[in-house]
């Protein structure tokens, strides 16, 4: 770990600048209104011209460098929100404090949370491009959008005709000496039930079940990577107890965002007595033994807890049952593999959370399902409807959003393979990937926007061990301000 006044230190200066200024504004989905005005703030700082929309995009315009005027203008896009992530016991509220930055050798991390470099980098990485007055280039379009991590709601609201630009470069992938030229959609299916709870028998030991030390990941770029999800662990652990008499739920939750791979999930149980109680026990050993071999290095730090708990009220027999059992039938990982691509997961479906409302006793399992083929996409968001009508579920699905269909002959395409060879002295790669991006949207709007996506290497997103590469990102500054000079 190195001294914080290090961090000030690193090149490219202004990049990081802005990074960490805004690391220390909270900017959790659907809370990065702050942010957004601190961005809006800095183009008219460096000389733009500050729009806003109605859902609270910001759109900055700044005027072409000398002798480039003639030029068409490019977009610079990327999102200012960030998930909220943390380790159990780091006591970190997403809505007031900072995220502390922390460098470890060539990364740079957070204490305990998610960093926010997804798409925190881009967001900086737009803004340097705004105070380089050395840099020759066209007009510049900087859209920042908002809620992108749960809904996608800036892009989605995007207006048809607020971009001049015809070519736009999307700065949020994770991964250097590539290029991304399409992505898939996605839908949602919500799964509710209202349950049914009573008091909790005299007696009974209560129990806290807790499924915790998993890798977790985005659901799209991990979801092939073959790790664990702490929901289907919890119920495949708590499954071979939900015909005891005398066992119930009190609670169950997991996962905590639709599109990350939930790391931990938590149930408090009922038991009947003190056999019953070390039979939970047991078995929550064995299995944390069973998984940890059957996953292997895939997920090696799968750990099972039980502690004692308080309850007042627990499920009814039916469902504890209905719940377990959607948890362990419901769909999660991949469905299928592109025939075309090497390597590409086609379509998938990510059990991301579980939530249960007090005040009104109803559960809520948010299933997220991608793919590049809206057919397939819509196949398997109703065959998660049909298993989960049939555990006693209704079912909701989101509109969902399209795809990013790869155009690999576009002029924008060519550019950056060209520009990466020179640059470089090396091949970019042309990919297309699993996880989506807001191109699709933008894409809807603005049918004829030639687009790529370009990113430095980042990891472990969505999680609290998420990281950005020093390395990459010194590497990435002059890339992209290539780019720029040759359009």
């Amino acid at each position: 770990m190195t001294d914080p006044e290090s961090l000030e230190s690193l090149e490219p200066r202004a990049l990081w600048g802005f990074f960490l200024a805004l690391s220390k504004i909270p900017r959790g989905s659907r809370n990065e209104a702050a942010a957004a005005d601190w961005v809006a703030e800095r183009g008219r700082a460096l000389g733009g011209t500050v729009e806003r929309d109605a859902v609270g995009n910001v759109l900055i315009r700044k005027a072409a460098s000398p002798g480039r005027e003639g030029r068409p203008a490019v977009a610079l896009q990327c999102h200012v929100d960030m998930v909220c992530e943390q380790n159990e016991g780091t006591g970190h509220d997403f809505t007031r404090d900072p995220i502390r930055v922390r460098r470890v050798g060539d990364h740079l991390r957070a204490t305990g949370t998610t960093l926010g470099a997804d798409n925190g980098i881009g967001v900086a990485a737009a803004l340097a491009v705004l105070a380089d007055d050395t840099l020759e280039r066209p007009a510049i379009e900087v859209l920042v959008t908002i809620d992108e991590e749960t809904g996608l709601t800036g892009a989605a609201n995007l207006h048809p005709g607020w971009l001049t630009a015809t070519r736009l470069l999307n700065l949020d992938s994770e991964a250097e000496g590539e290029v991304t030229i399409g992505c898939a959609g996605g839908i949602d299916t919500l799964a509710r039930r209202t349950l049914r709870f009573g008091p909790a028998p005299a007696g009974a030991r209560a129990l806290r079940v807790k499924v915790h030390g998993l890798k977790g990941g985005h659901s799209g770029i991990d979801i092939a990577q073959g790790r664990a999800n702490a929901l289907r662990l919890l119920a495949q652990t708590l499954e071979p107890f939900s015909t005891t008499p005398g066992f119930a739920l009190a609670s169950l939750s997991g996962g905590n965002k639709r599109n990350a791979i939930p790391r931990e999930a938590m149930a408090v149980v009922v038991v009947p007595d003190a056999a019953a109680e070390a039979a939970v026990r047991a078995r929550a050993t064995e299995a944390a033994q069973v998984w940890r071999t059957a996953y292997g290095a895939f997920d090696p730090g799968v750990e099972i807890g039980v502690d004692a708990a308080t309850a007042d009220r627990v499920m009814s027999a039916e469902d504890t049952r209905a719940l377990l059992g959607l948890l362990q039938a419901g769909p999660h990982g991949v469905e299928a593999m592109s025939p075309d691509i090497p390597g590409l997961v086609q379509t998938s479906t990510n059990l991301g959370v579980v939530e249960l409302d007090a005040g009104t006793d109803t559960a809520t399992v948010c299933f997220l399902t991608r793919s590049a083929i809206q057919s397939s996409r819509d196949a398997l968001s109703a065959r998660i409807e049909a298993i989960a009508t049939r555990a006693g579920f209704s079912c909701e699905h989101t509109t969902g959003y399209p795809g990013w269909k790869p155009e690999p002959g576009s002029e924008i395409v060519r550019l950056v393979t060209e520009v990466h060879r020179a640059h470089f002295g090396r091949d970019i790669e042309v990919k297309a990937i699993h996880a989506g991006l807001e191109c699709g949207l933008i894409g809807e709007k603005y049918p004829a926007m030639e687009m790529a996506s370009i990113g430095p290497d980042m990891g472990d997103v969505h999680t609290p061990d998420e990281y950005v590469s020093i390395g990459s990102v010194q590497r990435f500054w002059p890339f992209l301000r290539a780019i720029l000079a040759a359009m």
